[in-house]
């Protein structure tokens, strides 16, 4: 990779994803795979690149990502939450205009634990009179 390497990190739910971006011809690498194998459906593949299209800068960075953990949709707003900071690292000024799309902002909702004597989070056992 050559030019100056933005490296970025966008969580949501339990995945992860490590975006590291460069100056180039606007290839999106996902695990070693092109964005339209990775996410096959193209309302996926738009929400990732909403970053770029909000800052005007699609087709000019190389993205090479590493996506861990959660599911397809957690994934999604993980690598876009990536970009969205690498963008920011890129040029401060995008900034106002990410915030206005509420990009930078990481989604908090996480699965709630189970709790003991419950068969699950909220779920109580059947209640028996006899």
């Amino acid at each position: 990779m050559e030019g100056n390497l933005l490296i970025a990190v966008g969580r949501r739910k339990t995945a992860r994803a490590i975006v590291k971006m460069t100056e180039g011809q606007g290839k999106i690498m996902i695990n070693g795979r092109p964005l339209e194998k990775y996410f096959p459906l193209v309302t996926q593949q738009q929400e990732v690149i909403k970053p770029l299209k909000v800052t005007e800068t699609d087709g000019k960075f190389d993205i090479e990502v590493k996506s861990l953990g959660g599911g397809i949709s957690g994934q999604v707003d993980a690598i876009k939450l990536g970009i969205a900071r690498a963008l920011v690292k890129y040029n401060p000024d995008f900034t106002p205009k990410l915030r206005e799309f509420s990009l930078l902002t990481r989604d908090p909702r996480m699965k709630e634990r189970k709790k003991y004597g419950q068969k699950g989070a909220r779920k109580r056992f059947q209640w028996t009179k006899r």
